[in-house]
């Protein structure tokens, strides 16, 4: 079979990395001296990679994240209290094989936000799905659903993505009807799916800006028991970059 007709039916079976890899091997006389199991090794390893590549790029759309964030970007000059270490262990992505929560908090513009990105960022890396979402327009998505019949549909999205992204937390008091929709939501990722939570207030303090004290309490019990905390301190990073022109991850 010419080897054109070969390479259009891999294209023709979606097989694009091997198609290429074919293509290639044809520009390169030198590997024409390779066995076929050699050869064909290739094609594989460019078709494996070729949809891991096209997996993780589909992955980083879908979650949202509000900023471009990864792991290696992280600034551990500004002295926040922030633990090389344990962001190492963290990139691992084993909190998540073991739907483990991540809570990042910390005063205004000292990075939560970008911590938080690159840690979906690196969940996704491993094949994990993650959702980011300012807590204040999931609420106001919830309430909304409600409405147009939808709510179940989008609680079970939520429900079966490996890592969901709270920012914003506490920004603004929780009414009771919004912190039964959140407790709807974090229930049904206890003990299976992992949670990330960015906030300017202290974890002590989350009960009182919740609404309902019965439910404050479920949702803070499934949270805060046995998760990983990062307890950032410091300046504001944006102030450091308007007044110096040094510009690190800032959100």
């Amino acid at each position: 079979m010419p080897t054109q007709t070969t390479i259009e039916r891999l294209r023709a079976m979606r097989l694009r990395g091997m198609a290429d890899a074919l293509t290639v091997q044809q520009q390169q006389p030198e590997l024409q001296t390779l066995t076929f199991e050699e050869r064909l090794g290739l094609l594989v390893d460019q078709e494996w990679m070729d949809r891991q590549n096209r997996r993780l790029a589909r992955l980083l759309k879908e979650a949202k994240f509000r900023v471009a964030a990864c792991m290696e970007d992280i600034d551990y000059q500004h002295p926040r209290g922030l633990d090389r270490s344990v962001m190492r262990s963290l990139a691992s992505g084993q909190w998540v094989q073991y739907g483990q929560h991540v809570l990042v908090v910390g005063p205004t513009g000292v990075g939560k936000t970008f911590i938080a990105c690159a840690l979906g960022n690196a969940a996704c890396r491993h094949g994990y799905t993650v959702r980011y979402y300012r807590v204040p327009r999931l609420l106001a998505d919830l309430s909304t659903a409600r409405v147009d019949g939808s709510f179940r549909r989008i609680l079970s999205t939520l429900a079966h993505t490996d890592v969901l992204i709270l920012d914003d937390w506490g920004l603004v008091p929780v009414s009771v009807a919004e912190s039964r929709d959140l407790l709807e939501v974090i229930d049904d990722r206890a003990q299976a799916r992992s949670t990330v939570i960015a906030s300017q207030l202290p974890i002590e303090t989350w009960h009182g800006v919740i609404g309902d004290a019965t439910v404050a309490d479920a949702i803070l019990d499934r949270l805060v028991h046995g998760a990983h905390k990062l307890i950032l301190k410091g300046e504001s990073m944006r102030k450091m970059a308007n007044s110096t022109g040094y510009a690190p991850e800032t959100d």
